[in-house]
């Protein structure tokens, strides 16, 4: 599930980036913000299709992605603690009750033969 969702999400940040670019821009800087017919709360509103358009794609890919963390986290409940076996362990085993080996007395150096 979580696959087909971001395959879906992919596809909509895709064509989200398409809509955007094709939408034309207004070049007036600040005087968006001081009323002008331009602006998104002018006298005209976003009454065009590309702008109902974006606004569509942009709510169903807020929904997507709350449904993708939503599904990816029900199927990745485990911790990886969980997944790890407490038999196995990096350390490996020594023997418990072994002699310890003592270490051989160094050999004096042999006396030089005589003639």
């Amino acid at each position: 599930m979580t696959s087909t969702l971001m395959i879906v999400q992919i596809v909509l940040a895709i064509v989200i980036t398409i809509a955007i670019l094709l939408q034309k821009s207004s070049s007036i800087g600040l005087g968006a913000y001081s009323g002008s017919n331009e602006s998104l709360f002018g006298a005209k509103g976003p009454t065009g299709f590309l702008s109902k358009f974006t606004f569509t794609l942009a709510l169903l890919f807020v929904i997507n992605t709350l449904a993708l963390g939503y599904f990816y986290a029900q199927e990745n409940t485990a911790s990886v603690v969980d997944t790890v076996s407490s038999t196995k362990t990096a350390i490996p085993a020594t023997a418990e009750k072994s002699t310890p080996i003592a270490p051989a007395a160094p050999t004096a150096p042999a006396a030089p033969a005589s003639k």
